[in-house]
């Protein structure tokens, strides 16, 4: 029995060929397997094999995206496959919108099944879970064996036409579709079976999981915004040129202070943005379009405002996980609150 062909698609860096430096790389087309397309081939076995890689970078792809879709969809058609598999992104944000977008032109133009694989905060999950399978992984690629196996595992009943289970049974993110299924233990027993769980704080899974939504109580209003000393904050990017804390360009880890003492505006030859998910011509020609540093300090000399806070802070909200934007603003809110800051503006993108 010949084995069942498969295309891999993966970004610059897991192809080796560099970080975000090389992200502008165009489409590829490569034999066989290659980085993350190794590890499937054992899981594979004798039913399936990697017959080439398609690869492009990241910010490519997400600057260029017809154009790369077409070219990449040349590319997987010539090589005949009978399954698509891209990824896993983790919480790589342009890189998991790319998997998303190529497996859902690859499913609706070549007509054969697809699946990739990333971390339910990637913003590729959210906007491709409903289209195409998105098998749940960690957040980075210390996930990797992990993820392959469970990608591996669905891959492989998708070439042997085996019905797919529900999404905690084959390691999918909930595409909003219910089906029937049947229990052994009819629902009252399951759900006191449940509930003695609960009561003894044992570990149970609850039947229909509820959303959670993160609320937060809104403020009472400033009372005086002519005396307030307001403060600037962004998930923009910007930062003084260089990027010297090295804040990531998608999925940040870190985020900067930094000092506004007899600065009236952000001239671009001091200011640029890191950020990897938006066209930076606009933010880098003028960083005060993302930061308002200008208008700032116009308020404070028409006394419309107290004053504006001597630091600003800034990180990328490409695809940073929530997690991580929690602990950024819990660590330099303690200093807002200390400096007697009543009021903070929040900008993006």
């Amino acid at each position: 029995m010949s084995k069942k062909r498969v295309v891999h698609y993966i970004n610059q860096f897991f192809a080796q060929i560099g970080g975000e430096e090389m992200a502008h790389v165009k489409p590829e087309y490569r034999e066989g397997p290659l980085g993350p397309g190794l590890a499937f081939g054992p899981a594979f076995g004798d039913h399936a094999e990697i017959v080439g890689t398609v690869i492009c970078g990241d910010s490519y792809f997400n600057e260029n995206m017809e154009e790369a879709k077409a070219e990449l969809l040349k590319m997987i058609k010539a090589a005949k496959p009978d399954l698509f598999i891209a990824g896993p992104a983790f919480n790589a944000g342009r890189y998991g919108v790319a998997c998303g977008a190529i497996s859902e032109a690859v499913k609706n133009e070549l007509g054969i099944p697809v699946l990739t694989g990333m971390y339910e905060e990637n913003p590729g999950a959210d906007m491709f879970k409903s289209a195409v399978y998105i098998v749940s992984t960690r957040n980075s690629a210390v996930g990797m064996r992990d993820a392959v196996k469970k990608m591996s595992a669905l891959a492989l009943k998708m070439l042997k036409d085996e019905p797919i289970g529900a999404s905690s049974e084959d390691h999918y993110i909930p595409q909003g579709i219910r089906v029937n299924l049947f229990e052994k233990d009819r629902g009252s027993k399951r759900a006191v079976d449940m509930l003695l769980k609960k009561l003894k704080d044992q570990p149970y899974v609850t039947e229909y999981p509820m959303p959670a939504f993160d609320r937060v109580d809104p403020q009472p209003a400033v009372k005086d915004i002519r005396s307030a000393k307001i403060a600037l904050v962004t998930s923009g990017g910007i930062v003084p040129k260089g990027n010297p804390d090295h804040i990531e360009s998608s999925s940040a880890t870190k985020y900067g202070r930094y000092d506004l003492e007899g600065v009236n505006y952000l001239s671009k030859n001091r200011y640029a943005t890191a950020h990897g998910g938006y066209d930076p011509s606009y933010a880098n020609e003028d960083p005060d379009r993302v930061v308002p540093v200008d208008m700032m300090r116009e308020f404070e000399k028409e006394e419309k405002i107290g004053s504006l806070y001597r630091y600003f802070f800034s990180t990328v909200g490409n695809g940073t996980a929530v997690k991580n934007a929690k602990a950024f603003a819990e660590e330099f809110s303690k200093e807002l609150i200390e400096e007697n800051v009543q009021a903070v503006i929040l900008t993006s993108t």
